[in-house]
């Protein structure tokens, strides 16, 4: 790569040299501070040679480089010296002070995504039973029944204990203390109590008789009240105390708390927000289907539509039913319909296949493939999209559809609409793709032009035979569990841009190398590390999410560039507790970079790791 040649073409493409604030780079990104986005020609700084993709984090533009960032983030401020006079104070950017709805759908966000997958698998199979009951396959006596039945409702009927979990790691308490919290609202003596008519008081505080089982709200705002309290009582308690007396005093102070004020003024907000929906419904439900379901892919855009997730959830749990989330269903199959439109209409190949793939993956639940890479990016049919959501969204709601359990909003989700309301359902899902599919036809959209760009005649370059690899272990860096990079909030990390690998949620704070070999290098606020070991795999490991802002604090450096190392050598110490007080998503990522030398990346652990247990096996290509 000619290093100055690309950080010319990237200058010109951001805007030119007036529009760039401020450079500078974390371990695989150029991290720019823009005075005007409308100005970047984002799709040719895409197809850039070089340029791995672009990533807008806030107001922050990303630009994803890979291994080579710092040379390129040098011949940047080669052609443009200010960029390295303030690359030192733009290093550690501070965070901008969020608004209050930001926070609080980040907040909301953080703690929903996580069970996603736990209540839709579970709101799979029960809508499957459902199935099975409806049609007299099986009587509800049956025991096997019963028993599926139970793993169905699981996961509902104990939903505080899984999001105590998750929000403890999003307000930065102890996730273990938390679910110790929610596992009090379900003790037999406290549900006893609670359902004998009799009054119920707490040092001659009433306690209200409310039923906790299904509850959303309540188990919420008390995890986020005993994160300040446990953080309170760990500054205050000497550390040769703590592991008795922080989770002693937090649960005897939060606990009556969330029994006498917090868990009922939680379960009435739930029930009046469920009210206030159905409401809706029966009031305006054309309307609403019509307002709503034309705009949920705007929500989604935004992430506000997860302030509904814990609204269907409640009334699932509180109803047997929800009436609003066949919108979801219906804005999802109108992204897939104008995708399909754009596959009818595209004359490109590369488009056609495109449209295609993204129009399938919506219909199966994941809309925003199909949204961001072909609907906005062709304008029209993003709006054919939005039609054939309000007219699908209109008449589900008209007709009072139905949603019996939580699963994805996709085909495999349609076991969750079984009931009554079924054939309305499939019929409101049909016009929305229908509809987005016949608007984007009319409306066409304006296709890039397939004339490939006039280059510079370069110089040959000089091919080296690639190095035959050898299959490996790589082992375990630090203990926990394991999460599929798909689960990462990072969609740099996530599409796996980078190469295939697995994330690490932590237990520990010391990163070990995985591999014998040598560093290749520390990025300088040593929050990530490149290794290459001796048979060829190159790894790259990044501890947390959005750490490069944190410009060092909490991470302690133990290599140094070029030092050779074996497995379970010290590379990197850091403060767990300090991430999770700081609401970081402390997960270390391992990824191997040239994944495409290897035929097959996959874990040889379950769910979980010790240090230094296999982690991933790694096949070479066969040569």
């Amino acid at each position: 790569m000619d290093y100055q040649k690309t950080a010319r073409e990237i200058i010109s493409l951001l805007g030119g040299e007036t529009n760039i604030v401020s450079l500078f780079h974390c371990i695989t990104r150029l991290r720019l501070s823009l005075r005007d986005l409308e100005k970047v020609d984002r799709k040719a700084l895409q197809d850039l040679d070089g340029v791995m993709g672009i990533n807008l984090s806030g107001d922050q533009f990303q630009i994803i480089i890979g291994s080579k960032v710092s040379q390129v983030c040098q011949a940047m401020q080669a052609e443009i010296p200010r960029l390295a006079t303030t690359a030192e104070k733009t290093e550690a950017p501070q965070e901008k002070r969020r608004s209050l709805v930001s926070a609080a759908l980040e907040t909301i966000s953080g703690i929903f995504s996580p069970i996603i997958p736990a209540i839709a698998g579970a709101g799979i199979l029960k809508g499957l039973l459902s199935l099975c009951l409806s049609f007299g396959w099986v009587a509800s006596t049956n025991q096997t029944f019963q028993i599926l039945t139970a793993i169905s409702d699981g996961v509902f009927y104990f939903i505080p204990l899984v999001l105590a979990f998750s929000a403890g790691n999003k307000f930065g308490a102890s996730p273990y203390l938390s679910v110790a919290l929610a596992a009090i609202l379900f003790h037999p003596a406290l549900v006893t109590l609670l359902k004998s008519n009799e009054p119920v008081a707490f040092l001659g505080l009433p306690v209200a008789p409310v039923s906790y089982a299904s509850s959303v709200i309540p188990i919420v705002l008390s995890v986020w009240l005993l994160s300040y309290v446990e953080r309170f009582f760990n500054r205050l308690v000497p550390n040769a105390l703590k592991t008795m007396f922080v989770p002693l005093l937090s649960l005897i102070i939060v606990a009556p708390i969330m029994l006498i004020v917090i868990g009922p003024a939680g379960i009435s907000v739930g029930n009046a927000l469920s009210g206030g929906i159905i409401w809706l419904v029966e009031n305006m439900g054309p309307l609403a289907g019509i307002i709503i379901g034309g705009t949920l892919s705007l929500m989604i855009i935004t992430g506000m539509h997860y302030v509904l997730v814990p609204i269907i959830i409640n009334n699932i749990s509180r109803l047997g039913y929800d009436p609003f989330k066949i919108i979801m269903y219906v804005a999802n199959f109108g992204q897939a319909g104008a995708a399909f439109g754009v596959f009818l209409r595209s004359k490109s190949k590369k488009t056609k296949s495109l449209a295609l793939s993204t129009s399938f993956t919506a219909l199966m639940g994941v809309s925003e493939p199909a949204m961001y890479g072909v609907n906005i990016r062709f304008k029209r049919p993003f709006a054919a999209a939005l039609i054939g959501g309000a007219c699908g969204g209109g008449f589900g709601l008209t007709l009072g559809v139905k949603t019996y359990a939580y699963a994805l909003s996709g085909l495999p989700g349609l076991p969750a609409l079984v009931g009554p309301t079924f054939g309305w359902a499939l019929v409101s899902m049909a016009i929305a793709f229908g509809v987005a599919t016949l608007v984007t036809l009319l409306l066409g959209f304006e296709e890039e032009a397939q004339t490939p760009p006039v280059k510079e005649k370069e110089a040959e370059p000089v091919v080296e035979a690639p190095v035959s690899l050898a299959s490996e272990q790589v082992w375990a860096p630090v203990k926990g569990s394991l999460a599929p990079l798909g689960q990462l909030s990072d969609p740099v990390f996530a599409d796996e841009i980078f190469g295939k690998g697995m994330a690490i949620v932590p237990e520990t704070g010391l990163l070990v190398s995985p591999v014998k070999g040598s560093v290749g290098s520390v990025f300088a606020t040593n929050h990530a590390i490149t290794l290459e070991s001796e048979s060829g795999a190159e790894v790259l490991i990044h501890i947390g999410i959005d750490t490069v802002k944190l410009n060092g604090r909490h991470f302690t450096r133990l290599v140094e560039d070029g030092q050779t190392v074996n497995i379970g050598d010290p590379l990197i110490a850091f403060d767990l507790d300090a991430l999770r007080q700081e609401a970081i998503d402390p997960s270390v990522i391992v990824v191997v970079t040239n994944s495409d030398r290897y035929s097959e990346i996959r874990e040889t652990a379950a769910e979980s790791v010790e240090t230094r247990d296999a982690f991933l096996k790694l096949t070479a290509l066969a040569v």
